[in-house]
């Protein structure tokens, strides 16, 4: 419907011939348009014809009119049709003829969802698991589910498994959000072999035209540090020791996991603590002799006893 032209948005035609018109305002398209020319003078404007502030939790449930968010993690994005329980909109059951076809149209909903949503769902709901395990925020799960949309649009998922296509997204969203996540991490908790999700992520890096920075090695020495319960003194000198080497220009391509545990393991030694370079080894998913190298180079580099 469309309505006389409200004083909250203070807006005129700039065309002389139009200043005698009135302003019109469109709430169906929130639109406010010129009265002579018909030019659009503001778009998208708020909907008012409702009133939706509600000041306690009851009174925002019954005057909210929208649902839940839409999300790229759900396969029909939040926007799919449900039909709902047996009660009409007062609250009353349904006779048993009405409630029969209603079961009718709700089995008819289910079998008409197309092969790719069904295939969506499956895939989701894997990525959701793997972000319970891992501890992974939502804002890299959307992206993982959006980076997993681009392989299904580009047709890349024939001959690989659903799996380690899931994982190879999860991976690369959390090497564009810089969430310290290694390979054997999203392997294990995608139950996939690590020569595989391997081989699909270098796949999707080179269809997709991805851009993966390379990981912050300080972020690993605070997830190494946080899950062997290292004191804080500890942490601190392995964060100045990666600080010494980046300036020494002796960390560019070597593993930053491996930077990390060998920064913490020196820096145990330094403090007193006593940990075998096997536990490091275990921890952070890297050999012992990777860490013993590593921790050769920075002593001689460092000239640290």
């Amino acid at each position: 419907m469309v309505v006389n032209y409200s004083s909250d948005y203070d807006v005129k035609c700039q065309l002389d011939t139009c200043k005698t018109y009135p302003v019109i305002t469109d709430s169906e398209r929130g639109e406010i348009v010129c009265g002579g020319c018909g030019l659009i003078l503001v778009q998208n404007i708020s909907d008012t014809s409702h009133e939706n502030s509600g000041y306690t939790l009851e009174g925002f449930m019954k005057l909210a009119r929208t649902g839940p968010a839409t999300s790229l993690t759900m396969y029909d994005k939040g926007l799919s049709t449900v039909i709902g329980n047996n009660k009409d909109f007062s609250g009353n059951a349904l006779s048993s003829k009405t409630k029969y076809e209603f079961n009718r149209l709700r089995t008819w909903d289910q079998r008409s969802k197309s092969r790719n949503t069904t295939t969506l769902s499956k895939a989701f709901t894997l990525l959701h698991g793997m972000k319970t395990k891992l501890g992974i925020p939502d804002n890299v799960v959307e992206n993982a589910a959006y980076i997993y949309r681009k392989i299904v649009n580009a047709k890349l998922t024939r001959g690989r498994t659903m799996t380690s296509l899931v994982s190879a997204s999860l991976y690369a969203a959390c090497r564009e959000n810089s969430i310290p996540r290694t390979l054997d991490d999203i392997a294990n908790a995608g139950n996939v072999e690590r020569r595989i999700l391997s081989r699909d992520l270098r796949t999707i890096i080179k269809k997709l035209g991805l851009n993966l920075n390379q990981y912050d090695t300080a972020t690993f020495i605070t997830k190494i540090s946080n899950n062997m319960n290292l004191k804080e003194k500890i942490k601190r000198d392995a964060f100045e020791i990666l600080k010494r080497c980046e300036k020494e220009e002796i960390t560019a391509g070597k593993h930053p996991v491996a930077q990390a545990a060998a920064s913490l393991y020196i820096s145990c030694i330094m403090n007193g603590e006593k940990i075998s370079q096997k536990k490091f080894s275990v921890e952070s998913g890297v050999s012992d002799v990777t860490i013993r190298n590593r921790t050769v180079l920075i002593k001689k580099t460092l000239k640290l006893v």
